[in-house]
């Protein structure tokens, strides 16, 4: 059976980070915590690359309109 979306970020869900893509080109790091069905998402240990540096922004709450996709990262 294909895994469905859901089912793929069950799998990454508090174990590895994951990244995200938002609208306005922004991308942020750091371990789902939780999600729900309008892709609202909840980052700890969240940090954005901004001018070559990593800024740590902590726990964070994405709202899911701004999501474009979510990968797991590659460390």
């Amino acid at each position: 059976m294909t895994p469905r979306p859901l089912d793929i970020l069950d799998q990454v869900l508090n174990r590895q980070p994951v990244i995200i893509s938002l609208k306005g080109g922004r991308e942020i790091r750091g371990i789902l915590q939780g999600y729900d069905v309008h892709m609202n998402l909840v980052l700890d240990k969240a940090e954005e690359e901004v001018d070559g540096a990593a800024q740590k922004l902590g726990t964070l709450i994405v709202r899911g309109d701004n999501v474009i996709y979510i990968t797991p990262s590659v460390e």
